[in-house]
């Protein structure tokens, strides 16, 4: 199936990379509203315009997009443009991630090079779960969340919709962080972290307390997830024949 990337700056690179790897997809171009970008080639692929093009996708046999921006809240507010639209979303998941089979993911996610992601957790639409990141068993990453490259998390950890996990924290298991809560890079998370609040250090502590919007996440029907397994493309592992195969001459 031909796609999109929405978005042409470097986490739409790292998307485009993700994609090539998994031989899943076959990316058409992409899309980006800095009018400076438009028709310019990024590692092979031209910037085709802005978003106003999803009208022609069926004329142009595109069959779906992913979102490549890293701003958790753009990622989801295009996420919604897209469905409205009737525009299907994908997710790219690297074919070196290490994802249990009865996980479940969602929607427009990306999941990056080593990630590990065990049993029974669950990936909601629009989540980014970056690079060599592990979530361990039963935990959920909400809506649009980003968990940063290295971020060791435990068991039944909960990370609501639009939260920001920043690179290499740790976080102990059943732990909550809120909604549109950041961690700091390196934090070690030992209590829960309250919405709308930034913390940092080791143990990681309050530093920003931010406005709480009225409009509150109400969560992801967990019926549309699919199972990890349906998700992955990766070549079949062959066991070696046991009589080595006597070449011709």
């Amino acid at each position: 199936m031909k796609i999109v990337i929405i978005g042409a700056g470097g986490h739409g690179r790292v998307v485009l990379d993700i994609i090539r790897n998994n031989h899943q997809f076959e990316v058409a171009g992409f899309l980006d509203g800095n009018a400076t970008l438009h028709h310019k080639v990024i590692d092979g692929v031209e910037v085709l315009g802005d978003v106003s093009l999803i009208t022609h996708f069926s004329q142009m046999g595109i069959g779906g997009a992913i979102i490549g921006i890293g701003d958790n809240r753009v990622r989801e507010h295009y996420a919604s443009l897209l469905l409205e639209k009737g525009i299907s979303l994908v997710s790219a998941i690297h074919p070196s991630a290490n994802i249990a089979g009865n996980a479940q993911i969602g929607k427009n996610v990306v999941i990056a090079s080593g990630v590990c992601i065990c049993a029974h957790s669950v990936v909601e639409d629009n989540a980014i779960l970056n690079t060599g990141c592990i979530v361990e068993h039963e935990s959920l990453i909400q809506s649009a969340a980003h968990v940063c490259p290295g971020v060791k998390m435990a068991g039944h950890v909960l990370v609501k919709s639009t939260a920001f996990v920043g690179i290499g924290a740790t976080v102990i298991q059943g732990i909550t962080i809120g909604q549109a809560a950041v961690v700091g890079a390196g934090a070690v998370v030992l209590e829960d972290v309250p919405a709308y609040t930034t913390v940092v250090g080791v143990p990681a502590r309050i530093v920003k307390r931010s406005h709480v919007p009225t409009a509150c996440y109400v969560g992801t029907n967990t019926a549309d997830l699919e199972p990890a397994r349906s998700l992955i493309t990766r070549p079949q592992r062959r066991r070696p024949t046991e009589t080595p195969v006597a070449l011709e001459t």
